[in-house]
Formats: C-alpha cells, structure tokens, sequence
C-alpha cells in the first residue's frame, strides 16, 4: 500500500483535504468552548440522513456517564450560532442525553471546505454501509470537481476501490436497498456488476437471498451465466421473456394488496410470492383481500 495515503487515514481529516489543513484547520478560534446545543444549526451539507436509533440511545447513555470524549467541529455563522462541521451523531446523543451544552472546536471553513470536511468524514465511519459510502465518492467527485485520483489520495484508498465503490450505483435500485439492509455483502454486489442485464442481475440477487449464496458461489454461477449466453443465447432469451410475464404479474399483485410483492420462479417452475407487510394494520388489509378474493 502507499505510504503516502497510509498515513493520511491516521492523520485526521484535514490532512485529507489539499489546503485545508493548513488554510482553514489551523485557524481555530478555540478549543473545547462548551457551546450551547440549542445555539448548533445542522450541516446542511451533511451527506447522512439516516442514524440507528438503538446505537444513538447507547452513545446517549455513555454520553450521560462520561460526557463527550472527542469534541464536535463547528464554525461561528454570527450572532452566537455555530454551524456544524463535523459530529452529528454525538450532537444528536448529546440531546437525547438532556446535555445543554457541548464541547466544540470552532474552525474557520467556507462552503467548498465544510462540503469535503462532511464528505471525508462521512467515510471514515466504520458502521457506513457501501452504498453511502459510493454516494460520498459520487458527491465529492461531482460536487468538489475531483478526478478518481484526486479523491483516492483525498479519503486514503486505492483508485480501484475508489471505482469498486463506484461501479455500485450502476446496480439496480432493489440491489442497491439489499446492500444498505445487508442482505448482501460488497463481494456479492461487485460480482453483480459484472452481469449486463439488470433483469438478470435482479434474479441472481434473489437466488443469493434465497439460496444463502457465499460470495464464491455467486462468483461460479455468473461465470456460468456468461459462458451460457455465449452457448445457448435463444436460452437467456426464454429466460428473459419469462421474467417480463412475471414482472407483469408482480404489478399486478402489487396493486391488488397495495403493498411491493416480489415473485420468483426457477425454470422447474417452482418459486414462491412475497407479501412484505410493515405492521398488523397493513397484515389485516392483506388479509382482507384474501377474504373478499374468497366470497
């Protein structure tokens, strides 16, 4: 691995950001100012809309306990509002754990800067899933007008996985919610992208599901999907033709029981119809189409 961006992932975030280190961290008004929360506006560039509520309760419990070890980054917007830079995790525990006032760096940051700061630091998060994590490098890519190099020497990674990353978001949307809710896992999904059609990627998706498919074994059946396509082309073609029969038919039980139902069926004509349902409310709709289907 390169030295280089080694030791940029050790460094902090200024030290992945060209300038920034020098031109905007180290003006620090001043360090560990306890702030008030209700004084805190959101980061209106931060990249993550989404926290665990279970993991947000247990850092309020051990805020309440310890109070918070590393400070948040702020800067001063005037008249004794500060905008977040970085730590909306901690500043949302802090609020569930009643703290009227945190600790805070106080940085100095234009738009351009506080935009990379919440990007890099979006990544570096351990618990990102790899699709946030693909989102960022998209952002940072067309939002800051970095090249794949520049942004692989920004975050400190290798180009490849940089385009790995990348290479997600040509995914279908369904496979791309599967690899947030972690029903797979980035080596199923890099080996998905290797599949052209997205009707095809979408059913070797289920059968991963299904089957429980290690990464290995996906691998061996997408070799064997591309060697039949070269072989048998009036094949794929069946394939194909039944899938838009099934799509159809999804369509229309997804209007029938107002809920995404999902339809799956190998070539024996074996398969199975899913009817997700999000509470006893929605089960009880379900159920009542079933009764007037039966009257």
């Amino acid at each position: 691995m390169n030295m280089t961006k080694k030791n940029a992932l050790g460094r902090g975030l200024g030290a992945l950001i060209d300038g920034v280190e020098k031109e905007v961290l180290e003006k620090k008004v001043e360090a560990n100012l306890d702030i008030s929360v209700d004084s805190i506006e959101a980061n209106p560039f931060q990249p993550r809309m989404s926290f665990d509520e279970q993991s947000l309760e247990e850092l309020a419990t051990s805020i309440k306990e310890l109070g918070i070890v590393q400070p948040l980054t702020v800067r001063e917007t005037g008249n004794g509002k500060y905008q977040l830079i970085a730590g909306e995790r901690r500043l949302r525990a802090a609020r569930l754990a009643g703290l009227t006032h945190v600790p805070a760096y106080i940085r100095t940051a234009d738009d351009q800067a506080m935009l990379e700061l919440a990007l890099v630091e979006n990544i570096q998060r351990e618990d990102l899933d790899a699709v946030e994590v693909a989102i960022s490098f998209q952002r940072l890519i067309e939002e800051c007008k970095l090249t794949q190099e520049q942004l692989s020497d920004r975050v400190g990674k290798q180009r490849s996985t940089v385009a790995n990353y990348l290479r997600l978001l040509k995914l279908p949307a369904e496979i791309q919610l599967g690899l947030k809710n972690k029903q797979l896992m980035m080596g199923h999904a890099r080996t998905l992208v290797n599949i052209e059609d997205p009707k095809r990627q979408i059913n070797v998706y289920y059968q991963i599901i299904d089957g429980e498919l290690s990464v290995r074994q996906v691998e061996e059946l997408v070799r064997q999907l591309q060697s039949e396509k070269i072989k048998d082309p009036g094949k794929i073609e069946k394939r194909r033709k039944l899938n838009d029969d099934f799509t159809q038919l999804s369509n229309h039980l997804n209007k029938l029981f107002s809920a995404k139902v999902s339809f799956r069926i190998n070539e024996k004509g074996k398969g199975k119809i899913v009817i997700p349902f999000e509470s006893t409310e929605e089960m009880e709709s379900i159920l009542g189409v079933f009764d007037r289907l039966n009257s």
